[in-house]
């Protein structure tokens, strides 16, 4: 084109065209090369994916100034930006990482926003604090009186002229709208409920007049005595009883007697361990009829300590004294009141739980010793030939066939020593026992819970002149609830009783009880009872049979007194001589409790 005469006017085009070109060249090279000179710091290994994500971003961030250079067009200016041979993964299907994709705002060539420097160009505005409340409604109060006014100022206008009202009208309810939904907001996010609680204990808790009150399952049950960590709840019972044998015997007669009744549990607040003492006292005297004036009681007491690895203690201590009841076999006649049986007993034992096996051992001491009996002729008689210690070890091992029932099997073994080698008549009552038997353990929760046995019982006596005492063995201590506010309880024992009588060995008592009770109404209780007892004396044919049946109400007139009444008659027959009676009696009582 400069080889001969060119047209004027096509040259100053190509000439124009060029140097636009050149231009557009160089203004390119001084907008990118500084960007890049700039923002890119490369530390380390940089893949050409990551360079190719980048260069695609920062091509995309120059578009919007092409309209500044609008005589060179835009795929000229991407075919510039992007490099001659782009990068091409080698293996098909592989993908770019997350952070090398277009867009790539979290690219690795940006630098950190500047938010302390003031002449930075990426440093981070600070959000606008929002007013308080307080200057909100202050602001909302005057954006509504500055309304009014308008308003005012409008009506005053000419039809035809153009009122600001209604603009300014959109523009305060955005305002109030946007200010509302800022406070609630707020509000919402400062509430302690969102907020992540550290201390589970500042957690809310319900108003109280919209919770449900938990109803007690016996509102008047004695609500107890705080004593240091146990709870204390005492029971006296006073009251009159008609009978028309006042000392259960043959030769009894009828009598109004004064009875009152002494009875309290201890229960512990510990954390761990418990223990538990419960007692009774009893005191008859007589106000009109055969001449009665007796007292009898007991006190008990138990401690259960857990131990590590499924190991517990269980440790029981009681003392109890009653007269010598005059129907027993070893009653004295002719005496002005029967001697007092004292009996101090005790036990500990070890229980251990091995998977499904139970184990325990129980080591048990009771010593009996009697007081004199007063004769009517004046004399004393002593009794210390019936003074005796027994000493027992129990082994029980059982399998738990489920959580509620466990089989077991018990063996025992026993010695009983007398403090006197020779009783009055000769005899050596010192003996040896010996017991097996089998059972299962019931654990129902409320609906049944207890344990029955049975197996043999043998006490043989040194003396070889007195046969031994044998025979079944027999316990049992059973309560089921078959439905709410009833319970019937079920127990029994077999008891060796020894005797100092002259050529006799002594006997086995079987004795079972059947109760019942019944919440009638929250404070009407009726209770029922079925008494069974079965004497077998050894080396004779003899026998005794006590039958008795009881009845009672209890009317609670608060939680703390009640009107309490019971009828009784009991019925022994025996083929032995001298020894049949029958007994009724009707008792009427104030109870009070605490």
């Amino acid at each position: 084109m400069f080889g001969g005469e060119p047209d004027t006017k096509k040259g100053r085009k190509c000439i124009a065209v060029a140097a636009l070109l050149l231009t557009a060249s160089i203004v390119a090279l001084l907008r990118t090369v500084p960007a890049f000179s700039q923002e890119t710091e490369l530390r380390g290994e940089v893949s050409e994916s990551a360079i190719l994500a980048d260069q695609q971003r920062k091509a995309g961030q120059l578009r919007p100034q092409g309209s500044l250079d609008q005589a060179v067009p835009a795929t000229q200016m991407a075919e510039d930006q992007t490099p001659a041979n782009p990068y091409e993964p080698a293996s098909p299907g592989a993908v770019p990482d997350d952070d090398q994709t277009g867009g790539a705002e979290g690219s690795i060539f940006n630098q950190p926003r500047a938010t302390d420097d003031p002449f930075a160009d990426n440093q981070t505005m600070a959000a606008p604090r929002r007013p308080s409340t307080a200057r909100q409604g202050a602001a909302g109060a005057k954006g509504k009186s500055d309304a009014k006014a308008a308003d005012k100022k409008n009506a005053k206008k000419k039809p035809g002229q153009t009122t600001d009202s209604t603009a300014k009208a959109a523009t305060r309810d955005q305002a109030e709208t946007a200010a509302t939904e800022d406070d609630g907001a707020n509000r919402r996010a400062v509430t302690i409920d969102s907020v992540d609680r550290l201390d589970p204990g500042t957690e809310r808790t319900g108003s109280i007049e919209g919770q449900k009150v938990k109803l007690e399952d016996d509102a008047f049950a004695a609500p107890g005595i705080k004593v240091g960590t146990f709870v204390f709840r005492p029971t006296l019972e006073q009251g009159l009883t008609a009978t028309s044998n006042a000392d259960a015997s043959a030769g009894g007669r009828s009598a109004v007697l004064s009875e009152t009744a002494l009875r309290f549990s201890a229960t512990s607040d510990w954390r761990e361990n418990s223990a538990v003492v419960d007692g009774y006292g009893l005191f008859r005297n007589t106000l009109s009829g055969q001449k009665i004036n007796d007292a009898q009681g007991r006190i008990e007491g138990q401690l259960t300590v857990d131990l590590d690895n499924e190991l517990r203690a269980i440790a029981k201590l009681g003392y109890e004294a009653v007269p010598e009841s005059a129907s027993s076999p070893d009653a004295i006649a002719g005496v002005t009141s029967q001697p007092r049986r004292q009996t101090v007993d005790g036990s500990l034992g070890i229980e251990k739980d091995v998977g499904k096996m139970r184990y325990a051992l129980t080591g048990a001491v009771s010593h009996d010793f009697y007081g004199d009996a007063k004769l009517s002729d004046g004399t004393v008689l002593s009794l210390k030939d019936r003074d005796s210690t027994l000493y027992s070890a129990t082994l029980r091992t059982g399998y738990q066939v489920s959580p509620a029932m466990t089989p077991f099997v018990e063996v025992e073994a026993g010695r009983r020593i007398y403090d006197l080698r020779l009783d009055s008549n000769g005899f050596e009552r010192s003996s040896t026992r010996l017991s097996a038997r089998a059972g299962v353990e019931l654990d129902m929760r409320e609906k049944l819970s207890g344990e029955f046995s049975v197996g043999w019982l043998r006490e043989g006596i040194d003396d070889d002149r007195l046969p031994a005492i044998a025979g079944p063995y027999v316990n049992a201590d059973l309560r089921w609830s078959p439905e709410r506010g009833t319970i019937i309880g079920l127990t029994g024992r077999t008891t060796v009783e020894t005797t100092t009588i002259a050529n006799e060995s002594g006997d086995l008592l079987y004795s079972g009880r059947l109760t019942g009770e019944r919440q009638v109404r929250a404070n009407l209780t009726a209770n029922t009872a079925l008494g069974l007892d079965w004497r077998d004396y050894t080396g004779s044919d003899g026998h005794d049979l006590v039958l008795s049946a009881e009845a009672g109400l209890t009317w609670w007139l608060n939680r703390y007194a009640g009107l309490t009444t019971r009828i009784r008659t009991e019925k022994l027959t025996s083929n032995l001589p001298g020894r049949d009676y029958v007994a009724n009696s009707v008792y009427l009582g104030l109870k009070v409790q605490r």
